[in-house]
């Protein structure tokens, strides 16, 4: 980390103000070359900024951030300029004729990381945090940004520490005065820690649907309704509606906040059997997206006089959704109804020409949301990557407890699990690794 980096932290684009950081051990001889001076610690002052031939480039604010007290851990700047792109381009060209460089993405928060500043669950939080679209994903992002995987980690690496101290003194001390106890007691201390461990790689599928939404698929024969449903959901014609059917052929996802969390909302082909290649592909496409749904809606049109076959994708607690109420009811919505009855769904009778149909429907929706992804409090752990790392720890420890009379072998499972939970925070981890998490962060964070 030996050379200086910079780079926008603000949205490219037309503004009021834009921010350009600065980081690296350079920064001081570039503000002061840039504003005149190096200004007072943490003390925002008004300066003209002038580039390496003179010309004066604007009047803004800098802000110097001595190191190890900065968000990288090393001596840090801010330039907080008019916001308009030939002030930007004229600063950044500035900074690259000193001999900066353009930071890669991700990079000043890895040197966050480096420097000890944030660990890796934390520096994976920013990510979240810049990009929450809604409340529940702000809330989750604040509390790993704040630290909670991390402390929680913490106390599991501490009492693994403990345990594997226990194993070690067994087998290094055999004949020393070691109580004959010892291992007996490492065991429900492991028991304990493979079940904690085991609850919270299961809890990690709400943290990935808080952050990356909760899937709603939309199923039904063609002309059901799925599509002017969407439309009335999402309040504006996301999907074409026409009397002909099969007119929706692939899978159309409408992002939507509902009661603070992210829905991903999906219109899909009308089910049925057809020769036609396209529309064989839609329904394929229809049944995969709604297999891997949170949620089914099956929407049967009431009024039809024959009765329709039950989607096969469809589980207990998902919805009947029974539309065209406004039109005498027929066979085909007595039997979907009993169907439902056989199947634990709910049932929900609608049209979409009332709009407190449409607001309840938006209620019953929000509620399933709220059900699945609210809890006492946010999961500790949010990624696929934490999922994996957690069930490899409990799984070592389930391993360590099947063996407790081969102590050498039970020992080294306790380590690596051990192991796996360092390299959930970072303190080991491979620099691919690294490379590929901080790959997904925008330039200037």
């Amino acid at each position: 980390m030996s050379d200086t980096i910079f780079a926008p932290a603000t949205a490219a684009g037309r503004a009021a103000v834009a921010v350009v950081r600065v980081s690296g051990p350079k920064t001081a001889m570039a503000v002061g070359a840039i504003a005149g001076d190096v200004p007072k610690v943490r003390t925002a002052s008004l300066r003209r900024l002038f580039d390496g031939e003179g010309r004066e480039i604007d009047s803004g604010l800098v802000l110097w951030f001595e190191g190890p007290g900065s968000y990288t851990g090393e001596d840090a700047a801010e330039f907080h300029v008019h916001g308009g792109p030939a002030v930007i381009e004229a600063l950044v060209g500035a900074l690259a004729g000193l001999g900066l460089r353009l930071a890669e993405p991700g990079e000043f928060t890895r040197r966050a990381f480096e420097n000890g500043k944030l660990d890796l669950a934390q520096a994976e939080a920013v990510a979240d945090l810049i990009d929450a679209e809604t409340e529940a994903q702000r809330r989750q992002a604040l509390e790993q940004l704040g630290g909670r995987l991390s402390a929680v980690q913490a106390t599991w690496r501490e009492a693994l520490t403990e345990a594997l101290a226990m194993f070690e003194a067994a087998v290094d001390f055999p004949d020393e005065e070691v109580p004959a106890d010892v291992v007996a007691r490492a065991g429900p201390l492991l028991e304990l820690l493979a079940d904690q461990i085991e609850a919270a790689a299961a809890d990690v599928s709400r943290g990935e649907r808080v952050r990356e939404g909760y899937r709603v698929a939309l199923l039904g024969a063609p002309n059901a309704g799925k599509s002017t449903l969407l439309n009335a959901l999402a309040g504006r014609d996301a999907a074409i509606v026409t009397a002909t059917p099969g007119t929706t052929r692939d899978v159309i996802e409408v992002p939507l906040v509902l009661a603070g969390y992210k829905l991903l909302l999906a219109d899909t082909a009308g089910l049925r059997d057809t020769a036609n290649e396209i529309e064989a592909e839609g329904v394929r496409r229809a049944r995969a997206w709604a297999e891997a749904a949170d949620l089914r809606l099956w929407l049967v049109d009431g009024s039809l006089a024959e009765a329709v076959e039950p989607p096969r994708e469809l589980r207990p607690g998902d919805i009947l959704v029974i539309t065209k109420r406004d039109l005498p009811e027929n066979e085909a919505g007595w039997k979907a109804a009993e169907d439902a009855q056989d199947r634990a769904l709910a049932v929900a009778s609608v049209t979409a020409k009332s709009p407190n149909d449409m607001a309840w429907m938006a209620e019953l929706i929000s509620e399933r949301v709220v059900e699945a992804l609210a809890g006492a409090e946010p999961p500790a752990a949010t990624r696929l990557r934490h999922r994996e790392l957690l069930a490899e720890a409990a799984d070592r420890l389930r391993h360590a407890l099947a063996e407790p009379d081969r102590l050498e072998l039970a020992a080294e499972d306790v380590r690596l699990a051990a192991r796996a939970l360092d390299r959930i925070t970072g303190r080991i981890d491979p620099e691919a690794v690294l490379g590929r998490i901080f790959a997904t962060f925008c330039i200037g964070k």
